[in-house]
């Protein structure tokens, strides 16, 4: 899927202000971790996610979305007026209804046509609203879309230490809920405007998806809940990327090692998941940018906080072809070319 006429004008962001180390979540449930006979710094070892932040209790996503979607506007220098379309692509909601994005459309004060939606479809969520976005925009349907995102995974995690805290509980409780304990919280906004009303011509060249729904019970979440096979979501995640990355190269051109590639943007999940997907598709690591040591996985937000925050560093500059990768539960698999 190629796009002619789409361009990311600009990033917002927040990051909470609460920072939990993974040593001070293992102290929450250390007689446990006793009681199994498990070492102290698993959760450090195995994930790679050294600390990951939190918002103040009873923060709702619609309010931090809609403070990154704000920033975003700032950044891009343009007027709430303008916005044509807002998308939500959280995991975490408000409420079932009404959509988060109504309520994140509510508290920035969009204009009445501004029509907004959300879409969900797990990490890979932020990916597709600016695949649809563009698609909007190429059909000229909308000029201006604002994709957000606002997640916290102070409930879940704090639901989990309880029940890792049950004198029941056991190893197998803890690897099944063992990637709950690496989630993270933030939030992201994106402008994604039509080519000719962009200043800085952040081109989305197009995007590749594909799907591997045989493996739907490998991670199954809920407010308060997520169980995951970590080692089937290791081995078919990556078994997906590989049979992703052909069509990606073959649509965007890119050769064997992807040279054309200057930096990649990933969904962060954990050390062992970069090393093994990039091994396996002979791509340089040096190149990726790594946000999962500090921040833990932010679901959906975690590939768009990696791309402002790259950008906010420095790293990712004017001219630089991006490579927006990501593998979610589901499974699903999106590759987006990006020319910054």
């Amino acid at each position: 899927m190629r796009f002619e006429n789409t361009c990311i004008e600009a990033m917002g962001y927040v990051l909470p202000p609460h920072v939990m180390t993974s040593n001070q979540l293992e102290e929450a449930f250390r007689p446990t971790l006793d009681r199994l006979g498990l070492p102290p710094g698993q959760l450090e070892k195995l994930s790679g996610v050294k600390e990951r932040r939190w918002w103040d209790p009873g923060v709702q996503p619609s309010t931090v979305a809609a403070m990154a979607g704000e920033r975003a506007l700032e950044n891009a220098g343009i007027p709430k007026e303008k916005v044509d379309c807002l998308i939500n692509t959280s995991v975490c909601r408000d409420y079932l209804e009404p959509a988060t994005a109504s309520m994140a459309a509510g508290k920035m004060g969009l204009p009445r046509n501004a029509f907004c939606f959300d879409i969900a479809n797990a990490c890979l969520g932020f990916l597709n609203g600016i695949a649809l976005a563009a698609n909007m925009i190429e059909l000229g349907q909308i000029k201006i879309a604002l994709v957000v995102d606002g997640e916290s995974s102070r409930e879940p995690v704090s639901a989990t230490i309880h029940r890792l805290n049950n004198p029941l509980s056991t190893a197998d409780t803890f690897r099944d809920n063992f990637a709950t304990l690496t989630l993270g919280s933030g939030a992201v906004a994106a402008v994604v405007m039509h080519k000719d009303l962009s200043k800085n011509k952040h081109k989305v060249n197009g995007v590749v998806m594909r799907s591997a729904t045989e493996f739907n019970q490998l991670c199954l979440g809920n407010p308060t809940e997520m169980k995951a096979d970590p080692h089937g979501l290791l081995v078919h995640g990556v078994g997906l990327a590989v049979e992703t990355w052909p069509y990606a190269a073959d649509e965007f051109g890119w050769k064997p090692g992807a040279p054309e590639v200057d930096e990649f943007v990933c969904h962060q999940v954990s050390l062992s998941h970069f090393t093994h997907t990039f091994q396996q598709l002979e791509l340089p690591l040096e190149k990726a940018l790594l946000t999962f040591p500090y921040l833990g996985n932010v679901g959906p937000a975690s590939l768009p906080l990696t791309l402002a925050l790259g950008e906010a560093q420095g790293r990712i500059t004017k001219g630089k072809e991006l490579c927006l990768f990501g593998v979610g539960s589901g499974l699903g698999c999106v590759v987006m070319s990006v020319s910054w």
